[in-house]
Formats: C-alpha cells, sequence, structure tokens
C-alpha cells in the first residue's frame, strides 16, 4: 500500500518545523497520532528518517531524499484538485499556461487576465518555469501552451510569434551610464550582477561576451530579478534584465533602465504547444487572444517592435490555424 498523502504532509511539517509535535499541531491531529504516522512511514520505507533527541528532530539522509519527493507529490496533488475544481464549478474546459519569468513579469500577468475575463468557459492555470523546462512540459503534455524567449526546433512542437523585450542595463542613479541606449561594450566595463548561470538569458549574455573576447565580469549571481535589483541598489554592480520588468522594480528602488542598443538584445518570445493540439478546446481562442494582443503592442517605429504573422483565429472566424505561426530555430533562452 502507498503512503498517503496526509501523512507525507505531516512528514513535510515536521521537517519544516523540526518537531513532530507542533507538525501535528498544525494538521490538527493529535501528537500521538501523529508520532504513529511518521512511525508508518517509517515502516514501510524501512529506513529511519528522522534522528529524535529532546531538542525535536533532524531529517536523516532518507528523510532528505523523501522530503523532495513528498513535496513534489504534494504540490501535484493541489495542482489536481485546482484543475477538478474547475467542473465543480460548470467550467468544463482548464488550459494550463506554463511561461518564463520573463514573460511572467511583464506583460503575460495582463494578457492572461483580459482573456479570463471575456472567455469565462475556460479555467486557467498557469505555472512559471525556466524555457527549457516550459517546452519539456508541453511536450510530455503537461501544460497545453508555453510561452519561451525564441524556441528551439523540438519534435512535435508548433511555434507562434508573441511578445517582443529588449534587454537593459540596471543602474544605479548617477551611474556613469547615461539615459540613452548603451552598447553592450560599455556595460562589460563595469562588475555585473546577474541570475544563474543555469538561465537562458545569462547563458546568452555569456556568449556575447565570448563574441568579443572579453571577460563577464560577474560578482554577484542570484534566482530572480528583484535580487538583481536590490544587488544594483546596494553597490555590487550593474544588472542586465528585460526591460519593462526592470522598469517595474527599478523605479521603486532608485534605479535607472538603460536598453542596450545592440540588436541581439531584442527578443522575441514564442508561444509553443503541440502539434495537433488545436483541438484542445479554448487553446485556439487563446492563441488568437494574445497574438492580438501582442499585435496591438508592437507599435511601429519601437525599438522593441517584430514583425508578426498572421495571427491565430478562433473556431467560428476565418481560419488560419494554430500553425500558421511556426517559428524556425532561436534559441531558447529566459
Amino acid at each position: 500500500m502507498l503512503p498517503d498523502l496526509q501523512s507525507l504532509l505531516l512528514f513535510v511539517r515536521a521537517a519544516e518545523m523540526r518537531s513532530i509535535t507542533r507538525a501535528s499541531e498544525a494538521c490538527g491531529i493529535a501528537v500521538a497520532a501523529g508520532s504513529r504516522r511518521i512511525g508508518l512511514l517509517e515502516h514501510h520505507f524501512g529506513v529511519r528518517l528522522f534522528e529524535r533527541s529532546s531538542r525535536g528532530v533532524e531529517l536523516t539522509r532518507a528523510g532528505e531524499v523523501l522530503l523532495d519527493q513528498a513535496r513534489q507529490l504534494i504540490e501535484r496533488a493541489h495542482a489536481t484538485e485546482s484543475i477538478m475544481t474547475a467542473y465543480t464549478e460548470g467550467r468544463d474546459n482548464v488550459l494550463r499556461v506554463y511561461a518564463n519569468t520573463s514573460a511572467m513579469t511583464q506583460f503575460l500577468p495582463d494578457d492572461l487576465a483580459a482573456f479570463a475575463a471575456t472567455e469565462r468557459r475556460f479555467r486557467l492555470i498557469i505555472e512559471e518555469r525556466w524555457s527549457t523546462e516550459v517546452v519539456a512540459a508541453v511536450r510530455a503534455g503537461e501544460a497545453d501552451l508555453g510561452v519561451v524567449v525564441g524556441a528551439a526546433p523540438a519534435p512535435g512542437l508548433h511555434y507562434a510569434p508573441d511578445r517582443a523585450d529588449r534587454l537593459a542595463a540596471v543602474v544605479p542613479a548617477g551611474h556613469p551610464i547615461g539615459d540613452e541606449p548603451v552598447a553592450f561594450e560599455q556595460v562589460l566595463a563595469f562588475d555585473l550582477v546577474g541570475l544563474e548561470s543555469g538561465s537562458s538569458m545569462m547563458r546568452l549574455v555569456f556568449a556575447q561576451a565570448s563574441e568579443r573576447l572579453k571577460p563577464l565580469r560577474i560578482r554577484v549571481q542570484v534566482k530572480s530579478f528583484e535580487a538583481v535589483c536590490r544587488m544594483v541598489r546596494a553597490g555590487l554592480g550593474i544588472g542586465i534584465l528585460p526591460e519593462q520588468a526592470a522598469r517595474y522594480m527599478a523605479a521603486s528602488l532608485g534605479l535607472r533602465t538603460v536598453p542596450i542598443s545592440d540588436a541581439w538584445a531584442s527578443r522575441t518570445m514564442q508561444l509553443c504547444y503541440r502539434a495537433g493540439a488545436e483541438r484542445t478546446p479554448g487553446l485556439t481562442e487563446l492563441l488568437a487572444h494574445l497574438q492580438e494582443r501582442a499585435a496591438g503592442a508592437a507599435q511601429p517605429g519601437r525599438e522593441d517592435s517584430v514583425p508578426l504573422a498572421a495571427p491565430v483565429r478562433a473556431r467560428g472566424r476565418t481560419p488560419a490555424g494554430p500553425r500558421a505561426g511556426r517559428a524556425s530555430g532561436a534559441r531558447r533562452r529566459d
């Protein structure tokens, strides 16, 4: 028999709180019952999950492994419950959208909110992932639609152009870099605060520095856009982020955003979906909505504007079909 989710949830809380007693109280069960559940888990797996002492409990090596697995199972269980909630609310169609951080911190929330307001038949389930993870999830059928920056050819997937963005330098007030668009060569002269190396955006930046045979003076690496801005405010270097996302955070921290003028710094978001997914209820409508919003935002003459393929039309309109915007081969990056 497999362990039940309530026991796994109790185990996770005990690991986080370092106390079976406090975890049991948090889960609303008697301490004796909580201790027995943990004991049954250990008996089921045949290993000790905790080292117990008068100060509380500490995870064993086996417990650390189970903690990671249990968190993933609980997360999937919550996601499943959220999806099934749509059916209890009378909405028969669920669309799962995975998007990269650049899209999630810029335009996508407003775009999806506008769709949800007009298409109440559909429930949107949205998750933030790196672009590489988004593509993998769409290919595996875990997501109906992905939003990535660029798109590497992947078997069984189609791509359609979405919004454009531009990378920008994030600098303190009074920094030698002025307000006019700056060449990447000038940015390379300063210490940098960057995202973690696994970020596709950072791989792009590293590649551009390498092409110029110049070192990238990374002083700090962090996991979020906000952390980049806070490190810049602390005087630890200048940052490189998508311009629109940086503007939202930089203004409140007294920072400036300066567009990078190089052509490679202008990027095109891509919508990706499985071949044949146009039969998924609501997906054609969502694709059409997002492309129409992108077309409206791409004003002629703007540096971040990009040509768009003909928008995907919803069923019942003139059918261009979701395949109309299949992309060629720009690399994925965040």
